[in-house]
């Protein structure tokens, strides 16, 4: 059977090229043969920029671009929150733990482009919810706290950011020594972390003046956050953290996403070997979550009707995995927050790590 013809290149693929963004019209390229590689599509075709000169390929606006294993991404995304751990995904199909978790931060890298690519921008349209779902890094003495935000009526995942946490509650004498000793050494994290992050993730969310219903426990670092907020008009309602979590508290939607972080994520069960080793990891990891949970899975699995971002109306249809796979999102194109900029660009620093790599990598997503 002979192969369709390649598809044209939506834009040239160079960040200096003027056809990267905005309008091609007007854009010259060619065709410039073929190359071979050893996972399907065995022939891939090449093309020639003829305005700045670049070389690329149809692989180029692949998510799957410089993967050796590109068959692997679909699978991990399922694995990536049905609870599995790295190297149990890593024994399941014979590769390094590595190689898993490079693929991982991938994922997590295009599924945040993903998210700020469909989330809505115009006014917030259904009251939110408020909280903060606790997990740690590297060990427990290095709690950490991720600030997320969920639509009431939709219960569309909006957001997240995190903070580190000194960690607290009953410790025996020695953990208490054990602490001071790691303060002394890596430093203490920031008292006012929690507050700063709120405030930086709704002015993500709601980066325009507008009016908002918020609900949210009667955590003290919540009304400072929003006090941070002067071109925001905040109805903040409270809710006790020790009202029974049924439908019937005000607070459901952000429970249920709590519940289904950590019944999703071997990295965020209480006790686990399978925590993650630094908090950027964990991160790029929640991102995954985010889209399949607002993209792909059900709202509910017995009526199987709609998804978080139908309900939302910014959504049609239900998106399967290979369609939110399906063409690699550049950085260039997309905008992203600052703070969600350092997610990205694996700024993100753990403080038992001297060194935390970033991603510098030129032309791999």
């Amino acid at each position: 059977m002979s192969r369709s013809p390649a598809p044209s290149p939506p834009f040239c693929p160079n960040p200096t090229c003027s056809y990267h963004r905005g309008f091609t019209i007007g854009w010259r390229w060619i065709r410039a043969g073929f190359f071979s590689r050893l996972a399907e599509p065995h022939r891939i075709q090449r093309f020639h920029c003829g305005h700045c000169r670049r070389h690329f390929s149809e692989q180029t606006f692949s998510t799957t671009y410089w993967l050796k294993r590109p068959d692997l991404l679909e699978p991990l995304f399922h694995q990536l929150v049905a609870c599995s751990g790295f190297r149990q995904i890593a024994r399941q199909h014979r590769v390094s733990p590595q190689t898993i978790l490079s693929h991982s931060a991938r994922l997590g890298r295009h599924c945040l482009l993903f998210h700020e690519l469909h989330r809505p921008k115009g006014p917030i349209a259904e009251p939110l919810a408020l909280d903060g779902f606790e997990s740690f890094e590297f060990s427990q003495f290095h709690p950490t706290r991720y600030h997320v935000v969920v639509g009431k009526r939709s219960h569309y995942f909006y957001g997240f950011t995190d903070s580190e946490l000194r960690r607290s509650g009953r410790m025996t004498r020695a953990q208490r020594r054990k602490r001071a000793e790691l303060e002394a050494r890596l430093g203490r994290p920031d008292p006012g972390s929690s507050e700063k992050e709120v405030a930086t993730l709704l002015r993500i969310i709601a980066p325009a003046p507008q009016s908002i219903e918020l609900h949210s426990d009667e955590h003290a670092d919540y009304p400072r956050a929003i006090r941070r907020l002067p071109h925001l008009r905040v109805t903040h309602r409270t809710i006790s953290s020790r009202a029974s979590r049924t439908p019937m508290n005000p607070l459901w939607p952000i429970n249920l996403l709590d519940l289904l972080i950590r019944h999703s994520g071997a990295n965020h069960k209480r006790e686990t070997i399978a925590q993650s080793k630094r908090r950027q990891s964990a991160a790029e990891r929640l991102f995954v979550f985010q889209v399949w949970r607002n993209h792909h899975k059900w709202f509910s699995e017995l009526r199987r009707d709609e998804t978080p971002a139908m309900r939302l109306g910014i959504e049609s249809r239900r998106r399967s995995v290979a369609g939110i796979l399906k063409a690699r999102l550049f950085p260039t194109r997309i905008a992203l927050p600052e703070r969600w900029s350092d997610y990205y660009w694996r700024r993100i620093r753990s403080r038992e790590y001297p060194r935390n790599r970033g991603h510098r990598l030129r032309y791999a997503a």
